[in-house]
This record gives structure tokens, sequence and C-alpha cells, in this order.
């Protein structure tokens, strides 16, 4: 792929807007935002109202006016430039030409959609002694209902702030951060609620999420990812000795990723992370429900529906926090709706999002731990992959075939779209004995570790067919490895990037390179676009800039 120097070819139009310091707090001229706005976001396709651009999660816009035939003449329009060395993983919002997006770990910023300049600053410092979550003191975006924009905080608050002015309204904690919990996605707006999850698997929590009214911030129902005793799902937490024991209290299963919602059923979906502790089962024998699985919930209750687990009792820290996509499509013949997933087990899904029916499942990369799947939808194990004292490779690696990059299903193509890692493996070791949980430490025993192979590893975007589980195309990146998202448009153009830095648009039904630029760190986020005064945009996070674009 060849490479155009970012500075060059978008000095002319650039504009900087900056962080922390910048101007003094000004109101953002915005309409209030009904969740009828949310739930019908294909009808206002200038805006991106939530974090995966509406309820149903596909990162699909309606906008055209950047095509396929005149790509190549993107240029930046203006670089906001946060005044922190964190990570930053943000997809904005844009509501009526204003953008609001997260300068990590926790300070929201308004800013003028079309230049980039901002509107207004609210600073959130996480409590002393807030552990960092695992992967970074970030926050990968926020939501909005009516006048309030909702933030989830690394010490476990949910926090409404206002929309126009950025002064805080409420605060809710929703976690003990003392004992390793803490949020780092957007959360989710439905109907009067707004929903979101705790992360932490790493340090023995036991997950859960919860739902909060949006008007007063308190919490309206729980639900724990990992069942008690007496709870449908407990027994699958045993002892080595295959008895029911304690292993539960510390679980895991975290959330860590937006959930989606579909109001056909009035379900909201999530996918739920790894089992505690990651990489050693020997003390918590058993599926481990609800780790590695996707939960659907009912809205008003929080009750369970249904469950899927893609991979039970497991010990390759193969978390399931992917987007959960739902689509409306003809399955083999026939009108259905479906639920797509790209696990990072490296299998690709469709489920049946109203029943929770396995409807088909196949690797979309290399492949070692499962043989198939039987009738029902359960993976086949390989017996002989699985963590030993010597060491077992294992297709793919720690960092799986995909992560919590999200995916993205384009209507127009009808193909679904992954962020690929490619040939990844790692080898996987048990040490002499489970490790014990310790308040405040890690809770995960040996870590994996890479051992040379012939394999061509790269990273990739794919592009599959839901019906088949085939691939159509495969676009090959420079980086080895990715953690950027993908945004598709009607106009059939396909958005993502690198770890090598580069942005990059192609044609959605073909993979075809259309136009690239380098933006110097890593791009992970996904890409998001929006309109002002007639004027298509695409943005886009890299490093502590977040870098906007549109045609010339």
């Amino acid at each position: 792929m060849k490479i155009r120097p970012l500075l060059l070819v978008c000095l002319p139009a650039l504009m900087w807007a900056q962080g922390r310091g910048g101007p003094q707090n000004r109101e953002a001229d915005v309409n209030p935002v009904s969740f009828d706005r949310i739930l019908n976001a294909n009808k206002e396709p200038q805006n991106w109202l939530s974090y995966s651009g509406g309820t149903m999660s596909d990162r699909y816009s309606e906008l055209k006016q950047i095509t396929p035939e005149n790509a190549k003449d993107l240029t930046l329009k203006w670089v906001f430039q946060a005044r922190t060395l964190d990570k930053e993983e943000v997809t904005p919002l844009v509501v009526d030409g204003v953008m609001y997006t997260v300068q990590s770990p926790n300070d929201v910023v308004a800013l003028d959609a079309a230049t980039g300049k901002q509107i207004w600053i609210y600073q959130h410092t996480p409590a002393k002694g807030t552990t960092n979550p695992c992967c970074g003191n970030l926050t990968r975006g926020v939501a909005i209902l009516g006048d309030k924009i909702f933030l989830a905080t690394l010490d476990a608050q949910v926090i409404a702030i206002n929309a126009r002015t950025g002064k805080e309204v409420w605060k809710t904690q929703a976690g003990d951060y003392t004992q390793q919990y803490s949020m780092t996605h957007a959360p989710l707006v439905v109907k009067d609620k707004v929903i979101a999850g705790v992360a932490g698997g790493e340090h023995g929590i036991r997950g859960y999420i919860c739902a909060f009214d949006a008007n007063t911030g308190k919490e309206v129902w729980r639900f724990d990812t990992v069942p008690g005793p007496g709870e449908p799902g407990n027994e699958t937490w045993l002892g080595p000795d295959g008895k029911p024991n304690d292993s539960w209290m510390h679980g895991g299963a975290p959330v860590w990723v937006t959930g989606s919602y579909d109001p056909d059923t009035n379900l909201t979906y999530w996918g739920t992370g790894n089992a505690g502790p990651d990489w050693d089962g020997d003390a918590r024998l058993g599926d481990n429900l609800y780790s590695s699985s996707v939960v659907a919930l009912e809205v008003d209750t929080g009750k369970l529906k249904w469950y899927y687990q893609f991979s039970p009792h497991n010990e390759f820290d193969w978390d399931a926090t992917q987007v959960p996509v739902l689509a409306d499509i003809n399955f083999k013949g026939n009108p259905r709706k479906v639920m797509l997933w790209a696990n990072r087990n490296g299998m690709f899904y469709v489920l049946d999002r109203t029943t929770g029916q396995f409807l088909l499942g196949k690797p979309f990369t290399k492949v070692n731990w499962a043989t198939g799947f039987d009738e029902r939808g359960r993976p086949m194990l390989d017996p002989k992959v699985k963590p030993t004292k010597e060491g077992t490779l294992v297709y793919p690696g720690n960092q799986g075939g995909t992560n919590w990059y999200n995916p993205s299903f384009s209507p127009s193509t009808g193909l679904f779209y992954i962020p690929t890692w490619e040939n990844s493996s790692s080898v996987y070791v048990k040490g002499d004995a489970p490790p014990e949980f310790h308040a405040g430490q890690s809770f995960s025993g040996p870590f994996p570790r890479n051992q040379k192979t012939d394999d061509d590893l790269f990273s990739s975007v794919i592009a599959v067919d839901p019906n088949t589980g085939e691939r159509k195309w495969t676009h090959r990146l420079s980086a080895p490895n990715t953690e950027a998202g993908i945004l598709t448009t009607a106009s059939n153009v396909l958005f993502s990037g690198g770890r090598d830095g580069a942005f990059y648009a192609l044609d959605a039904r073909t993979g075809d390179l259309l136009w690239d630029t380098n933006l110097g760190p890593s791009v992970s986020a996904g890409p998001m676009t929006y309109e002002v005064s007639g004027k298509q945009y695409v943005s886009i996070q890299c490093g502590s800039g977040l870098y906007t674009f549109a045609l010339r």
C-alpha cells in the first residue's frame, strides 16, 4: 500500500483545535435528542447519534457525498489535539453541528463539528487509587438523550452532563473502584435508561450490566454476568473436584464494549469478557457462564431472555466483547432477524436475534482450537489444544482473530466487514497451580508467549457473506496487526485504519484502495461520518489527535 505523507497532502486546509486550556466554555446550539431520533438515526445521517451510529450497531451511514470516484480528493480539514498522553480509542457523537468527544481519560469536550473549535469542556479526574484497567486509561465514547450527555468513568461512575453548557447534572457511583471495578465504554441509551457495564476482568471482579434512570441517575436494574448460588448458570462454576465452589465470586465476564438494542424484540444485547483467571481454568471447571458470551436482556427489567456462549470454559482470554451487529437479511432464502458476530476466537457467527438460535459458525481466520459445531451450535473443542506446562500453540493468538474494534454491515452490498488478524498464534502455558485471588493484584495465570512460526502474519479488512461465512474479498494492510474499526456508507465507500498510522478508503464492493494517508501514530478507534452545511466529513481518532477530513 502506498502511504502518502499527511502534512504534505493536507496542510493548506488544516485548522488546529486544542484541548485542555482552550477557550472559555460557551453554550452549544443543539436541539434535545429524543429516543425516537436515536431509533431513526438513519433518517438524519448528517448526525451520528450513538457510539455505533444507531442502536443496531451496523456502523453504516446513508451519506453519499464521498464516493468511490471522488474519495481521492479527500483532504484534512481540522485536528483536535487532546492535552494528554493517554491512549485514545474514542468514536465521537455529532448532533446538529456539535461534536462530543472524550479527552482521555474522562474529560468530555464539545466542538464545532465544522471547524474543531472547542465550545466547552467537562473535566473529570478519576478518584485517587483508580487502577489502570488492563489496556489504557481511556473511555471509548459518550451517549446522548434529551439535553444530557452520559459518561461512564474509570472510577466506575456514570455522569450526566448538560449537552448545551457542559455542566454536571447528576453523578452515580456504579461500582467500587478500590476493588478494581472500572468503566471504559460508551453507555447505550434505550428509552429512558442509560445502560453500562463494568470492566476489570484481569483483577478478579464479578461482572455486571446496569441500567440507570436518565433523568435521576438512580439504578433501575442490574444483571450479573456471573450468576451466584441459586441463579441459573451458577452450576457451571465448579472446583477442581467437580463440585460447586466460590470461583464465581471472582469470575470476571466484564463488559467493556457498547451493546446494541432491537426495538422489534425490546432486547438489548451485550458481549461479555473472559472468565477469571484468564489463562488457567483448573480452579473454575465447567462452562463458566456467562463469560465469553452474548446475553440478550429485556430492556425494561434486565431479565435474561437468552444467551449464546462462544467459548465455553475459555482459557485463551478470548473476550466476546465485540459489537453485536443487528441486521435484517435474507438468510438462506428466508427473511431473518439476525445478529452478525466476528468473535475474538476466530469464528464468524450468525444467530437469530429473537431466540438466540445458532444459524451459522465458520472460521474467518486460522483456527485450531475447535473442529466444528454440534447441532445446537456448541463448539466441538480439540482436546489437544489447551494450555499445558510444556506450552501449546493455539490459533488464533491471545489478541484473537479480531478484538474489540468494530466491524460494519452494509445493507447496500449485503456484506459484513471484519478487521482481522491473519494467522496469529500464541503459546499457552499452565503453571504448577492455579492462581489464587488477592485483592488489588492481577488474577490471570501465566501470560501466553509468542513463538516464531512459518505463518504469514498480517492484518487485513475482509468482506464476508453472512449467508455462507465465505470471504468475498481481502484487503491486506501494511501493518502486521490492527486496532481500527470499520465504517461503510451508502455510496459503497469503506473507511478504516492501521497500527502503522494509515487511514484509508476502500471500495466496499471490491476492497480496492481508493485513497490513503498516514497520520503517524496507531489508528485505534472506529471512523464515523457526518454532515454540516451540506458538506460530508469523516473523523478518526489517532494517537492523541482527532482528525477530520472532507472533499476539497
